[in-house]
């Protein structure tokens, strides 16, 4: 919560944060990471680049981040959907 808090503060853009995967299902285990979502109210970076302007050194565990922005959501998940 406290990092959400603080990236707030620095992206004025958030709009939202989720957390999904093992750690929202609850059954996380020892090597888990974290999978987290962010909503942007706009966005001017690639896909590909967005996740490399959050700062996640200061979780407790690795993270896989996923950088939506609201306006191109279903593109940007259409677009770099590996899940298929």
């Amino acid at each position: 919560m406290a990092w959400a808090r603080l990236a707030g503060e620095r992206h004025p853009e958030l709009e939202r944060v989720a957390y999904f995967g093992s750690y929202a299902r609850d059954d996380w285990g020892i090597g888990s990471d974290l999978d987290v979502l962010l909503v942007l109210s706009e966005a001017h970076a690639p896909f590909i680049e967005r996740a490399a302007a959050w700062d996640l050194l200061s979780l407790p565990v690795p993270v896989d981040l996923l950088v939506l922005f609201r306006g191109r959501m279903d593109d940007d998940i259409a677009a770099h959907n590996t899940m298929a």
